[in-house]
């Protein structure tokens, strides 16, 4: 798939992990880990801004599109 999780990247720059970012936001570690490692097929809007909210960042920061990569799917 051609849209990739940078999440990682957010986590490492504020100092949080992904069970910190899990807990502040109400969401299972599970689903935490599924969405870093890109197994999901969607994000609730409301999560994705609480993710936001919690990193101070944007959704474009937690997301990114490889047009070469869509090519190859």
């Amino acid at each position: 798939m051609a849209i990739r999780i940078t999440l990682d990247a957010q986590l490492e720059r504020t100092g949080m992990t992904g069970k910190d970012l899990a807990e502040a936001i109400g969401l299972s570690q599970t689903q935490m880990s599924l969405f870093r490692s890109n197994k999901v097929k969607g994000i609730r809007f409301s999560t994705l801004a609480a993710m936001c909210e919690v990193l101070g960042c944007k959704p474009g920061d937690l997301i990114d599109y490889d047009a070469e990569r869509e090519a190859l799917d």
